[in-house]
């Protein structure tokens, strides 16, 4: 579904923000052969959303009221496995929101867990994560891409409404288009890298 329609039902209240949680939650138990969630905030994506709700019939909710956002894990989300897909990090947790996590929970985006990478974000292919290689949902039979490979699976296979990557030569562009979606790199500087 395009996130605009799906902003309009979340808004109009044909949708509530638990339910669109409890779905994309429903989708990824079915679809663990993927490889594409390390870690999945399950308790955390409800708790938040049972807020967004509440925010949404207040007509007080943000831009992105009720959306579900996966997250590459070399970006720092509060209380979550920040492992860059290596063992070495397998057990630090965030210990504070990157600037990007901020802006989205300002705005009521529901962050519902960390998605699988190349290692230290170094890679081509998805293939070179400490936690086995990610499996491209739209052709099985070639790799999806990296080094962003978790984020671009999760959105093609309707896993999540959207999610972030990191690019620095290509780690967005190369997953979106080896999955057939659309991978945006933002104009150097202009999202903070903190």
């Amino acid at each position: 579904m395009v996130t605009e329609e799906k902003l309009s039902l979340l808004k109009s209240g044909k949708l509530t923000a638990e339910q669109n949680v409890k779905d994309f939650l429903k989708r990824i138990k079915e679809n663990v052969s993927l490889n594409a969630f390390l870690y999945v905030a399950e308790k955390e994506a409800l708790s938040q959303a049972k807020e967004v709700d509440k925010k949404l019939k207040a007509k007080s909710a943000g831009k992105l009221a009720g959306l579900v956002i996966a997250i590459k894990p070399n970006i720092n989300v509060t209380g979550m496995p920040i492992s860059c897909s290596s063992k070495t990090l397998e057990s630090y947790k965030g210990t504070y929101d990157a600037d990007v996590i901020q802006k989205i929970k300002a705005e009521d985006g529901i962050i519902i867990g960390m998605v699988n990478s190349d290692q230290f974000a170094c890679g081509i292919s998805g293939e070179t994560s400490a936690f086995g290689p990610t499996k491209n949902p739209v052709a099985p039979e070639v790799v999806p891409g990296g080094s962003s490979s978790g984020s671009a699976v999760a959105v093609a296979a309707n896993l999540c409404d959207l999610s972030l990557g990191s690019d620095t030569g290509g780690s967005i562009r190369n997953p979106a288009s080896h999955c057939g979606i659309v991978g945006v790199k933002p104009s150097y500087g202009r999202v903070s890298r903190y």
